[in-house]
């Protein structure tokens, strides 16, 4: 199961967490994706969702993978709600350098509990 995960996940940090080579709390996993806490929170609450299928950025992402990417967005919600935030969130999908992409696993940031500002930076 783990080597699956591992080639399911990639080479990337990423992919050594769906693994289990690296420890981590999950707050939510299926068999398409994980999601877990921000180890650099930008906010009071800042969790990750992930597929487990490696897309090294949005651009590379192809028609066969909608619904998982929609799937990451639901799983994003039903995070941010068991973990209270009812006054709002933002979803986060960084693409490319100039994106603020420094992970090349594609990664749908939730951040909460805390007024956002626009810009965002």
């Amino acid at each position: 199961m783990a080597a699956e995960a591992a080639k399911a996940g990639g080479d990337t940090i990423f992919g050594k967490i769906i693994c289990r080579e690296i420890p981590c709390k999950f707050l939510y996993e299926d068999d398409k994706c994980v999601a877990f806490n921000d180890i650099e929170p930008q906010a009071p609450t800042h969790f990750l969702v992930v597929p487990k299928k490696p897309i090294s950025q949005l651009s590379k992402a192809e028609d066969s993978d909608a619904e998982l990417l929609g799937h990451l967005m639901i799983v994003g919600i039903k995070c941010a709600t068991e973990l209270g935030l009812t006054k709002g969130y933002r979803l986060i999908l960084n693409e490319g350098p100039d994106g603020g992409q420094s992970i090349y696993q594609i990664h749908l940031h939730v951040c909460g509990g805390r007024q956002m500002k626009w810009p965002p930076g």
